[in-house]
């Protein structure tokens, strides 16, 4: 077996601390490493069920091809990141001037709707999922944008939504005589 060149230690080390794997890894092991410490984690352990996860990874096998494949996240270099920023910024300039072409680089709806099809991609980057947003509220598009977002940033964006707090009405409720008065 071996593990794609696209998984980063990163990416390694989450797979390890989300399916609690038996693997033991310190800070100064490097990539190669911790795929060697895999390579010995599937020779020695046998049949091993995993518990739920958002790798949607069950048992050793699937385990094995997941990390054979290349990772589902979308890794921008320097260069292709700068492009996919500077279209964000033109989509948002066009949202926030009231989705009006004048006011940006584009000519036409089509240009637009192509550079949207082509960053949805990037799901991953908060200024994707923001332009998105923004196109979805324009009430003369009839198209919808979904971002293509990572099982893991969907978790993070979950885990973040669950920690903020939605009700921020506070009642306290107390037992026993209430005099009210009006003046």
């Amino acid at each position: 077996m071996i593990i794609n060149k696209s998984h980063s230690k990163q990416d390694l080390l989450d797979i390890v601390n989300t399916l609690q794997l038996k693997i033991t890894i310190s800070h100064g092991d490097n990539k190669k490493d911790i795929q060697d410490k895999y390579y010995d984690y599937f020779k020695n352990e046998t049949n091993i069920s995993y518990h739920k996860n958002v790798y949607n990874i069950a048992d050793k096998r699937q385990l094995q091809v997941y990390l054979n494949n290349k990772t589902p996240k979308k890794v921008l270099n320097v260069k292709d990141k700068k492009v996919v920023m500077s279209i964000c910024k033109e989509i948002i300039n066009y949202c926030t001037h009231n989705y009006w072409l004048p006011y940006t680089k584009y000519e036409t709806e089509k240009e637009l709707e192509d550079d949207m099809l082509f960053i949805i991609q990037y799901g991953d980057l908060p200024s994707v999922r923001r332009c998105c947003k923004l196109m979805n509220e324009n009430v003369m598009s009839k198209k919808k944008y979904d971002p293509i977002i990572s099982p893991q940033v969907k978790k993070e964006i979950e885990d973040k939504n669950n920690g903020k707090i939605k009700n921020r009405y506070f009642c306290k409720f107390v037992k026993g005589p209430i005099t009210i008065t009006f003046e």
